[in-house]
């Protein structure tokens, strides 16, 4: 295998890429990850709330990725079990989270179909989505209902930008941009 690490540098710092890791995820690396960006963006020239909104996003991000992945014992491939996230910041300034993960098809529709309830929804409609998840107990069998995603949606003030790319006839490669503007 040969890899052109430069040009895979070059292409970070294009994109500006601030922080990015493919592996398996465990509650020991979410700490150290969060604590990793809490300091990167300390060093930044930024307002206190533009910090804390990127960080409590990544938050919600990171336990979506560590809670709701698709653990699949009986498949041998490595790669299934791993994720991947990395956070960006583009030339205006705005932030991007990206992650990514094997999904079991069938769980991909019913995850397309609350991203999509999600992505019709506006600011008063998201709220209202919220509080009737939140009151009906609406849980998933992984315990969140959707709540999440819901709250990227209202935190980040955008629209969820997501693919599910089919692998194979059980899984897909799921993938959420999410977008956090100044």
């Amino acid at each position: 295998m040969e890899i052109d690490i430069f040009d895979f540098y070059k292409k970070m710092e294009e994109d500006n890429i601030m922080l990015s890791f493919k592996g398996n995820v465990t509650s020991e690396l979410l700490t150290s990850v969060l604590q990793i960006m809490e300091s990167k963006m300390e060093k930044l020239d930024e307002p206190s709330r533009v910090k804390k909104k990127v960080y409590n996003i990544l938050v919600e991000a990171l336990q979506n990725l560590y809670h709701h992945l698709d653990k699949q014992p009986d498949d041998p491939r490595e790669g299934f079990h791993t994720v991947i996230f990395m956070v960006g910041k583009d030339q205006e300034g705005n932030y991007s989270i990206f992650t990514g993960n094997y999904i079991k098809n069938e769980n991909a529709v019913n995850l397309k179909e609350k991203l999509d309830k999600i992505n019709a929804l506006d600011k008063d409609g998201l709220k209202e989505y919220y509080k009737e998840v939140l009151n009906n107990g609406m849980m998933s069998e992984k315990g969140g209902g959707g709540l999440g995603m819901i709250d990227i949606a209202r935190k980040s003030g955008q629209k969820l930008d997501y693919d599910f790319q089919k692998v194979d006839d059980k899984n897909s490669f799921y993938s959420l941009n999410i977008k956090v503007a100044q």
